[in-house]
């Protein structure tokens, strides 16, 4: 029986085995709010599956939703402010 693997182990594991660079880690500290923001609106969701629905259920998830469209819309406007030469978005 023959032994299949890679012949070069650094050309297969070099890219997942780095760590993140400045400007990666920059990235994810940017968007980080919005990360938070749609972590609320899956708790919400979840917590509304364990019963039937009511509104207090219902204006959890609304508000987690508006969370997470507010946390979009700051950060393209961050993104888009910093592409853009007059800083307008």
């Amino acid at each position: 029986m023959r032994h299949i693997g890679a012949v070069q182990v650094v050309v297969t594991a070099d890219e997942f085995d780095r760590e993140p660079t400045l400007a990666e880690l920059d990235a994810i500290e940017q968007e980080s709010p919005l990360i938070l923001a749609e972590v609320a609106l899956l708790d919400a969701q979840i917590k509304a599956l364990d019963h039937p629905a009511n509104d207090v259920d219902t204006r959890r998830i609304r508000r987690a939703r508006n969370r997470v469209l507010a946390a979009r819309r700051d950060l393209t406007n961050r993104t888009a402010g910093a592409t853009m030469p007059g800083g307008a978005a």
